[in-house]
């Protein structure tokens, strides 16, 4: 059964797929990644998966299907499809002013217009003129403290925050702007974020293993360790972490196995689209997976930034390369990095996660995943005559 399912895969012989396992574990062991899963889908069919390395090193556990990464940033689409789920039912128009829901960002300073004129649709699409990081400084200190824990830590710095350019004239990454959208959507809902999520989004898609933040008593075993390589040498990062009142923007942990759930939702399958309806119509996720503005590259982004083929849509980034359009995000914080994209046309994705982030030049998670990005749109994603 799964040789047959290697098979499966389009424009791949298992030779090919054979040629991807070794691609995927000799750039690990090269980059010194302790432990990493990948997964294939092709509609509803799994051609390739490959789990490596260990979720915790001291103990030697290995990683496998079960195993629960921090998928940083890729929180951002749920929070998004949570702001489209409430628009769909009614409770805010995406061009509504933030204000309506969040007052307290009247205490902004915005030299460009009023603050009122900033929307809903500009925090999702990262046009909005907010920094990138949650407190007003690089975070680049040992003192400094992790995230801001509370709301009102938040509400401190408006009146030191400044809106750095013409709402909705270009993309510039923003972790603030998702904190903000949390907000929202605890005000318009009457739920926390967490529980929002997790009924409208986690249970009707299985998810059950599935969770923000600090792992629940039964599910801690599951929980991988990460780890950090700068300058040659490996550390372990906090382990078990709360990421505060940002869990918006970078609070989810969950196996692979509920992942590709979430991915077979984003993909779209006859048989469950009336059950995925309930979770989002499929023309709303296509609104999201629409290209907004172009993205750049400033000067300090990380390797995996958005690029020159990159679009950013409604909570997702669009990638066009060789001819594909993909459709994705990537997540990257305390060790962890991860990335997913799909191919709506093709009903084709793959998603993978590591729990190392190795930062040198020699030995660099985010390059690594960029050159699996690109081996797998030469032997995954490019159409062949079996399409035909």
């Amino acid at each position: 059964m799964f040789l047959c399912a290697l098979l499966l895969c389009s424009g791949s012989s298992l030779a090919q797929v054979a040629g991807l396992k070794s691609f995927y574990e000799t750039g690990l062991k090269r980059n010194r990644i302790v432990g990493s899963r990948l997964v294939l889908l092709r509609g509803s069919d799994i051609p390739f998966q490959d789990s490596y390395g260990y979720a915790r090193l001291a103990t030697r556990q290995p990683v496998d299907d079960n195993t629960a990464f921090h998928w940083a940033s890729i929180t951002k689409t749920f929070t998004a499809i949570a702001i489209m789920q409430l628009r769909d039912h009614g409770r805010l128009k995406l061009d509504d002013s933030v204000i309506k829901y969040i007052p307290e960002l009247a205490a902004v300073h915005d030299p460009w217009g009023p603050v009122s004129a900033i929307t809903i649709r500009e925090l999702l699409s990262h046009s909005a003129g907010f920094r990138n990081p949650t407190w007003p400084w690089s975070g680049d200190q040992p003192w400094y403290p992790f995230e801001p824990t509370r709301w009102s830590q938040i509400v401190a710095m408006l009146p030191y925050t400044e809106v750095k350019f013409t709402p909705g004239s270009r993309y510039s990454y923003s972790n603030l702007g998702y904190v903000f959208l949390g907000q929202i959507i605890q005000r318009l809902s009457g739920d926390d974020y967490e529980v929002y999520v997790d009924k409208n989004i986690f249970k009707p898609l299985h998810m059950y293993h599935s969770y923000f933040d600090k792992a629940p008593y039964s599910l801690l075993k599951y929980r991988s360790a990460s780890y950090q390589i700068k300058n040659g040498k490996l550390a372990e990062m906090p382990f078990d972490f709360d990421t505060g009142i940002t869990v918006s923007n970078g609070g989810l942990n969950a196996p692979l196995a509920d992942m590709v759930k979430y991915l077979k939702f984003l993909l779209g399958e006859p048989a469950q689209d009336s059950g995925y309806d309930e979770v989002l119509k499929r023309s709303s996720l296509g609104e999201m997976f629409q290209p907004h503005l172009k993205c750049s590259r400033a000067p300090d982004d990380p390797a995996n930034a958005p690029d020159e083929n990159d679009s950013v849509g409604l909570g997702f980034f669009v990638r066009r390369q060789d001819g594909v359009r993909l459709v994705g995000h990537a997540g990257e914080q305390n060790g962890f990095m991860s990335h997913f994209y799909i191919q709506p046309e093709s009903r084709r994705a793959y998603i993978v996660a590591y729990n190392t982030a190795a930062y040198d030049s020699g030995q660099n998670t985010a390059l690594f995943d960029n050159a699996l990005r690109d081996f797998l749109l030469r032997h995954f994603f490019q159409p062949s005559s079996n399409d035909r």
